[in-house]
């Protein structure tokens, strides 16, 4: 596995996935963005670990794990692969990072495409109401009346470990075997200290975040799923607002993976956003 050495010595991984022009992707968890759904047969990409996660070193200091100071890995690993500019392509708590790193570091990315996106680092609220609302799509599954009492509970303020496990299946288009097993595998590979760390006080900046996406021109893409309850698409289509030139495609069907989903959809999309001149997809729903 192919590693490079961060500013302060902190050894760090990445994986190779595939052929053609890289892209640079970052992960919402460990490996959650793995494959993406078949992307890695029209792109290279390259996933970074970022630090105390998957393959790549635990630094001696936490604090280092905090989301603003990983835009310095991720500037580290661009040098390392010698691109002048790169693709950049987050989902979920990495599209903060991708949001930080486009802020300090606007001239190096050639574009942006957002895979159904934290919004932390601007500061979108996702109201209670949202959330049940979007669930309700979900209302005909045969899982739906105790995953739904499970989040009446969340929203409410009376969340219970066994609350946050109940409403699993909201996170994807089918809660399947497939489905069950990548909830399962994110569980195992959770590391709370790490994940404390990335939010931690000082991390984010929403409106010198705000400011700098404004003045970011290169096509973006921000790829929602119909019933995703992390990444509603009316927030989502806030979050396109905060850029020049974005567009925001809503899949139909998909949760918060969304090339578990629809691999082909997911993958014909955003290879087809990848390639184009500006922001062209087919088969919007925004």
């Amino acid at each position: 596995m192919p590693t490079f050495s961060a500013h302060d010595g902190t050894k760090l991984a990445y994986h190779l996935f595939g052929d053609g022009p890289p892209v640079v992707c970052l992960p919402g968890g460990p490996t959650d963005s793995a494959y993406l759904g078949g992307l890695s047969a029209h792109r290279q990409l390259i996933r970074l670990d970022l630090r105390g996660t998957g393959r790549s070193a635990t630094p001696q200091d936490i604090a280092s794990c905090r989301c603003d100071r990983l835009v310095d890995d991720v500037e580290a690993l661009r040098k390392h692969l010698g691109l002048d500019q790169m693709d950049l392509l987050a989902h979920c708590a990495g599209a903060n990072l991708a949001a930080l790193y486009v802020s300090r570091h606007p001239e190096k990315v050639s574009k942006l495409a957002l895979i159904t996106p934290s919004v932390r680092a601007v500061d979108l609220t996702i109201t209670g109401d949202l959330r049940l609302e979007t669930a309700r799509l979900r209302r005909d599954e045969p899982w739906f009346p105790e995953a739904f009492a499970a989040l009446e509970a969340i929203v409410a303020g009376k969340a219970t470990a066994d609350n946050w496990q109940a409403v699993a299946p909201f996170s994807y288009g089918r809660w399947d075997e497939a489905a069950q097993a990548h909830e399962a595998a994110g569980n195992e590979r959770m590391n709370p200290e790490i994940v404390a760390a990335f939010g931690a006080e000082g991390a984010f900046d929403p409106d010198t975040t705000r400011a700098a996406l404004a003045r970011f021109t290169p096509p973006v893409l921000v790829l929602a799923g119909e019933a995703d309850l992390g990444a509603p698409p009316r927030t989502m289509a806030e979050f396109t607002d905060l850029f020049p030139n974005a567009e925001l495609v809503v899949q139909p069907g998909a949760g918060h993976y969304p090339w578990l989903d629809d691999a082909d959809r997911f993958a014909a999309t955003t290879t087809a956003f990848l390639y184009s001149a500006g922001v062209t997809v087919c088969e919007t729903s925004a």
